[in-house]
C-alpha cells in the first residue's frame, strides 16, 4: 500500500517519512487511530516504505523519497502481503473447541480482507472470517448476521512471533511485525514485553490501536505513541468522489453525516438509496398525531431492517438536529445545505426548542451505543419512543404556557 492510498494524515505521513530519513525511527510504535481513521492502512503503506528498495538505496546526494517507489520487487510483495520480512498479527477465532488458532492460519482470509475492506473494523473482520468458515464469503460483512465467536490474540501467537522476530531477515534491512488490534492481547501479552523492549537489531514493532486505554499498560510503556486525527470531511469527500465514484453532492452528504470516520461513509453509501427522511417523517408523526397503533407499526417496521441499518438511520436523525441546531444559531450555514434537508431542519425548529433537539440528539447517542451492545430491537425503539413523546410533550407544555 502506498501513502497516498491513506485518505488525509498528512503531517503524521510526513512525520514517519522524517524518522526514517533521520535514523529515528524508534523498535516500537504505537499507531493510535479511531475507527474509519486508516490506522491499518497507514502501517501497511509505512512498512512498505521501509522495505521499499528506493528508500533503502536513498543516497548518492538524491532528494529522500516521499512515497515508496511500489514498482520493485519489495514494494510489490509489500503490497500483496507476502514480503517475508513484514509479519502480520490479528484476533482470530478457533474454528473448533481446543484449537489452538494463531494470525498464519488466516493469512489468506486477511489478504482478503485488506484488499476488500482496508478501513473496515474488528467487527468487519471476525464476520469476515465467520463467512469465510460458513462458504458465504459474497456477503458483505457489515451486513452478514453476527456469531457468537469472540477474536483473541493467544499465547500460541505471542510464542510465534517470539519465534519469527528471532530469526534474520530474508531480503530487508527489517524485519517488521504489524500487529493489528493490541488490545485483544489478554495478559498473554506479557510474554511480547522482553523482546519489545530489546529487540533483535532492525525489528520494528508496528501497533495499530483503536483504543489504547485497553491495551496493557506494561505494552504502552514500552512504545512510541503517534495518534492519528480523523480525516476531514473534506477528505472524506474527495476520497468518495475519487474512489468510489460517488457524485458530489451525495459524496458531501455521507461525508457530513459519517462523523470523520471514512468505514462508516462506506457504511452508509451501502444504504445510500434508503429513504430516512420518510421514515423520520413516518416516526415523528406517530409520535406527535397518529398515536400509540401507528407507533407499534413503526417499531414493528424499524425492527426489521437490521442493526447497521437501525445506527445508520438514527445517526442521519443525529445528523439533521445538527443542522437544525446551526440554522437556528447561525443563518449563514444554511446555503450550505441541500434543500430537502434545510426543509426537513426547519420543520425540526418549528416543533422543538433548542433544550429538546439537545435531548433527543443524547437519546438518540445512546440508543446507538445499546444497539451495537445487541440491545432487543422492539423494547430499545419502544422505549425511545416515549422518551422522545415526552420530550415532545414538555416543549409544547412549556409553550401552552
Amino acid at each position: 500500500m502506498l501513502f497516498s492510498q491513506v485518505i488525509g494524515q498528512q503531517e503524521i505521513k510526513a512525520k514517519l517519512r522524517n524518522l526514517v530519513e533521520h535514523n529515528r525511527l524508534s523498535h516500537a510504535l504505537l499507531v493510535q487511530a479511531p475507527e474509519g481513521a486508516g490506522g491499518l492502512p497507514l502501517a501497511l503503506a509505512f512498512s512498505q516504505y521501509i522495505v521499499c528498495d528506493r528508500v533503502s538505496e536513498r543516497s548518492f546526494g538524491n532528494d529522500f523519497p516521499a512515497e515508496s517507489c511500489g514498482i520493485c520487487p519489495a514494494c510489490i510483495k509489500a503490497s500483496q502481503m507476502i514480503h517475508p520480512d513484514i509479519h502480520y498479527s490479528y484476533p482470530v477465532v478457533s474454528k473448533k473447541p481446543g484449537d489452538k488458532p494463531v494470525s498464519a492460519d488466516f493469512i489468506a482470509d486477511w489478504r482478503e480482507f485488506i484488499s476488500l475492506f482496508p478501513y473496515g473494523n474488528i467487527f468487519d473482520w471476525l464476520q469476515f472470517i465467520q463467512q469465510a468458515e460458513d462458504g458465504k464469503k459474497d456477503i458483505n460483512p457489515q451486513d452478514y448476521k453476527p456469531g457468537n465467536k469472540q477474536g483473541n490474540i493467544t499465547a500460541h501467537e505471542c510464542h510465534e512471533i517470539n519465534r519469527k522476530l528471532s530469526l534474520k531477515s530474508f531480503e530487508s534491512g527489517y524485519k517488521i511485525l504489524i500487529m493489528w488490534m493490541p488490545e485483544y492481547l489478554g495478559n498473554e501479552g506479557n510474554r511480547l514485553l522482553k523482546l519489545i523492549e530489546e529487540p533483535p537489531a532492525d525489528t520494528l514493532f508496528l501497533l495499530v490501536s483503536e483504543n489504547e486505554s485497553l491495551i496493557l499498560p506494561t505494552i504502552l510503556s514500552r512504545v512510541q505513541i503517534i495518534r492519528l486525527p480523523r480525516p476531514s470531511v473534506s477528505e472524506i469527500q474527495d476520497a468518495l468522489v475519487s474512489r468510489s465514484g460517488v457524485a458530489p453532492e451525495q459524496a458531501r452528504q455521507l461525508a457530513a453525516v459519517c462523523e470523520q470516520n471514512y468505514r462508516e461513509a462506506l457504511n452508509q453509501l451501502q444504504h445510500a438509496q434508503d429513504d430516512w427522511q420518510g421514515l423520520l417523517r413516518e416516526w415523528l408523526n406517530a409520535i406527535l398525531k397518529t398515536g400509540p397503533v401507528a407507533q407499534v407499526k413503526w417499531v414493528d417496521e424499524i425492527s426489521r431492517i437490521g442493526r447497521e441499518k437501525q445506527k445508520q438511520f438514527l445517526q442521519y436523525f443525529i445528523h439533521l438536529l445538527e443542522q437544525a441546531i446551526r440554522l437556528r444559531m447561525m443563518d449563514r450555514e444554511a446555503e450550505d445545505l441541500p434543500e430537502t434537508e434545510k426543509d426537513f431542519a426547519n420543520r425540526l425548529n418549528k416543533t422543538t426548542d433548542l433544550a429538546a433537539q439537545q435531548a433527543i440528539v443524547k437519546e438518540l447517542n445512546k440508543s446507538i451505543y445499546f444497539i451495537e451492545r445487541n440491545a432487543h430491537a422492539k423494547m430499545l425503539f419502544h422505549a425511545l419512543t416515549i422518551r422522545l413523546y415526552h420530550i415532545l410533550a414538555a416543549r409544547e407544555e412549556a409553550v401552552l404556557t
